[in-house]
């Protein structure tokens, strides 16, 4: 009995390392660039070929790289057992997936003026623009104001928030998500107001950025997940 209840143990000594192991290589996801679905210099004048490809290829391409590393090391951090290593992570697992998701909703909010770019929103999107800012004009001062207001690098987002069911605008700090001001809140519109968005076209000058780029958003991407959200 004593040599079976042994043998017991190590039976399951063995089978929970194997899990941990197992889980610990599933938990592992890595992310990549997406692609883009315009060439970079579709959006011109708005936004230069220039500062789309280094915008893409150079910074969200590091958002990417330095996400798929901080998780390897959670992984790593959680397998041990190192809650310290686990805490001290998550201000860069935040940071660059934030960057991640954030610049991921962008590029799909812009498109080429000959593919629909800043042509308004219509059906229920566009109605409820109206309902809750009296315009697109009305919405596109706003965020556009609170866009130039925002101190430091940041995002101003137009959302949905599906639990008090309103479109809201609101701005969020360095990458973080809108998710991280509410649980409830949809992305619907986010634009970028890093300086590697605009500097080497609009120098310091982001309100300029900011007028230009309602040009090619893209308006019915928007009304997509809006429509989906509202379901």
């Amino acid at each position: 009995m004593a040599i079976r209840s042994l043998s017991s143990k190590k039976t399951l000594a063995g089978l929970k390392e194997t899990s941990s192991r197992l889980l610990g290589f599933r938990s592992i996801q890595t992310f990549t660039l997406p692609d883009l679905p315009y060439d970079y210099s579709a959006l011109e004048p708005a936004i230069s070929g220039e500062i789309m490809q280094i915008h893409h290829q150079k910074h969200h391409q590091a958002y990417v790289t330095n996400y798929n590393n901080a998780l390897e090391q959670l992984d790593k951090a959680v397998n041990k057992g190192d809650a310290s290593a686990v805490v001290k992570l998550q201000s860069a697992i935040k940071f660059n997936g934030g960057g991640h998701v954030n610049h991921s909703i962008f590029w799909k909010n812009l498109a080429p003026v000959k593919e629909g770019g800043g042509e308004p929103p219509k059906g229920s999107l566009g109605s409820a623009i109206d309902t809750h800012f009296g315009s697109l004009e009305g919405l596109v001062k706003k965020m556009s104001a609170e866009g130039a207001a925002l101190q430091g690098s940041g995002w101003v987002w137009l959302g949905l928030d599906k639990e008090l069911k309103k479109l809201v605008v609101d701005t969020t700090a360095n990458q973080d998500p809108l998710v991280t001001k509410g649980g409830s809140l949809v992305p619907l519109v986010g634009i970028d107001v890093w300086e590697h968005a605009y500097y080497l076209q609009y120098k310091n000058v982001r309100p300029d950025y900011l007028k230009n780029v309602w040009k090619v958003i893209n308006w019915k991407y928007a009304s997509e997940v809006y429509d989906k959200e509202c379901k």
